[in-house]
């Protein structure tokens, strides 16, 4: 098989027992790895034909036909592939869960036509080139850590971008804040492009539902240490809301002018808060039903060490808040 077409070549016999269905719904049914709306465009330009003839996707089948199917499918990215050692946490044959390091560009545009994420999926497997975007149903940032479910097949994919939909895919990040929240809270603030800045995203009446619950896992003088979980997916999302709230993450440099510090701070965390090189923030866990074996998937991803060493130097410059209880946390069993 060419690696950058595959070819659907079938003849069905109807039996009564089928008639009363339309041949849209019948063909959906029978190839669920190609939407209805797909099935309906191949109707539309004749490669489906019911004895011979073209037909519409509402005919209804009355038992007895034949319909035969002759459709190509042509690549659905045409990017170059890459190889690259990408880190898979769980695979099967529907899905994969990769752990995507600091500074992966996640989809190849101005500036990053190759070296990314989607590159290096293309060279996993011939079947990664069928799918829209190579199988990525979301994304992380250029600089964010952290998990990320990849599709293997067009059944698949739909059905993780309606899990997605429905939020039906729990996402938590962990992350590290200015300023010192010691309650759990949510943020339910939509989101949209900035009014003047068009690289920036910013909490905006006109834009889309966005909702984050967000707990503290340890509180220092000056920062915070938070578990988030995501309800919706908007771009930037955690950096907006946290910015809104008047707790940019550490190191952020489009929300969070990563070389402001408070005056109080002393000399050395001034110096470590400035040099982190990036928003401190990461994908740590993905918790969902597998959308075709149904069974419970759980992955978690470690703290990357950049993420870890800041901790560690927080904690060990003392400025943790001695008065503050930390929370139990739930994680994968």
């Amino acid at each position: 098989m060419d690696s950058n077409q595959q070819h659907i070549q079938e003849e069905l016999n109807i039996s009564p027992e089928e008639a009363g269905q339309r041949i849209d719904q019948y063909l959906t049914n029978l190839f669920a790895e190609h939407s209805r709306a797909t099935w309906q465009q191949w109707i539309k330009q004749g490669h489906v034909k019911i004895n011979g003839h073209d037909t519409k996707s509402k005919t209804l089948l009355k038992g007895f036909e034949m319909i035969s199917i002759d459709v190509k499918l042509e690549q659905a990215v045409d990017h170059q592939s890459e190889k690259m050692d990408l880190d898979i946490l769980f695979e099967d044959e529907y899905l994969l869960i990769l752990n995507k390091p600091v500074g992966l560009v996640v989809h190849p545009g101005s500036g990053n036509p190759t070296g990314t994420l989607l590159n290096g999926l293309l060279a996993l497997n011939d079947h990664q080139v069928m799918l829209p975007r190579a199988g990525i149903v979301h994304r992380l940032d250029k600089d964010t850590s952290g998990l990320m479910v990849v599709a293997k097949t067009t059944e698949t994919q739909n059905k993780l971008i309606n899990l997605l939909k429905t939020h039906d895919i729990k996402r938590q990040y962990l992350c590290v804040v200015r300023g010192q929240i010691s309650q759990s809270g949510t943020v339910n603030a939509a989101i949209g492009r900035h009014k003047t800045q068009r690289i920036k995203m910013a909490v905006n009446f006109d834009g889309k539902s966005a909702v984050t619950h967000y707990q503290p896992l340890e509180v220092f003088d000056h920062f915070s240490y938070l578990q988030v979980e995501l309800e919706t997916g908007r771009t930037h999302q955690i950096r907006v809301h946290m910015h809104h709230l008047g707790h940019p993450l550490v190191g952020d440099p489009l929300y969070g002018n990563p070389k402001r510090v408070d005056p109080s701070v002393n000399d050395e965390l001034k110096v470590l808060i400035r040099q982190f090189p990036r928003q401190a923030l990461h994908a740590q866990q993905l918790t969902f039903d597998h959308p075709i074996t149904h069974k419970s998937v759980c992955v978690e991803s470690p703290l990357p060490s950049d993420l870890s060493d800041l901790l560690s130097e927080l904690e060990i410059l003392d400025l943790k808040n001695n008065d503050f209880d930390e929370m139990e946390v739930e994680y994968c069993e």
